[in-house]
């Protein structure tokens, strides 16, 4: 593959987010991935089966740019030892089939890393993410982790990682990793399409 679609999801709706900034490092570390950042998070309806059909618009662009991305990578604050209800929400969107087709996340291969100024980098956050992701099939990097702790004194002036920072060679990590999953995924569905044929 000479290049992955990535739709970089934020879990916080603040505008100086920590986790929206570690998206945009993300994307500049990168190279041979394009992103789409969905900045749509707050305009969801709350979930509600009444409203499902036909969905309501912001609910039909996530699902599509999922759905025309290779990978997913979710960046999550921690609110209370968990992750934020807009993402939750965002999540029980997408957990339904639509439009024929059977729910976005299914076997997408699906990145989570998060940042918080406290000292657990987001550790409590990322397991209840993870425990929903795999609830919805989500094809999900198990390793390497990305807790950005104290993540206000991680990033430059110019929001970006020291170029010896630590967290910059990590987050490349994960970035391979999610690559790897997706070449993983194509390869197998190649071999499955090949088989059934």
């Amino acid at each position: 593959m000479t290049h992955l679609d990535v739709l970089a999801l934020s879990g916080s709706l603040r505008r100086d987010s920590l986790n929206t900034t570690l998206l945009r490092e993300a994307e500049r570390l990168g190279p041979r991935l394009r992103f789409d950042h969905f900045g749509g998070l707050g305009l969801l309806p709350h979930f509600n089966e009444d409203e499902e059909h036909p969905a309501p618009a912001a609910v039909a662009e996530l699902r599509r740019r999922v759905r025309e991305a290779d990978a997913v990578l979710i960046a999550t604050p921690e609110y209370n030892t968990s992750f934020p209800g807009a993402l939750k929400n965002a999540l029980d969107w997408l957990s339904r089939p639509a439009d024929g087709e059977g729910p976005a996340l299914l076997r997408k291969p699906v990145a989570v890393v998060g940042a918080s100024p406290g000292p657990f980098g987001t550790v409590r956050a990322q397991s209840a993410l993870r425990q929903v992701l795999h609830k919805m099939n989500a094809h999900v990097v198990q390793q390497p982790e990305f807790l950005l702790f104290q993540a206000h004194r991680q990033f430059g002036d110019d929001g970006r990682f020291p170029d010896d920072s630590p967290a910059r060679g990590l987050l490349c990590d994960v970035l391979d990793a999610l690559t790897r999953l997706v070449e993983d995924e194509a390869h197998l569905r190649s071999r499955t399409e090949a088989t059934v044929r």
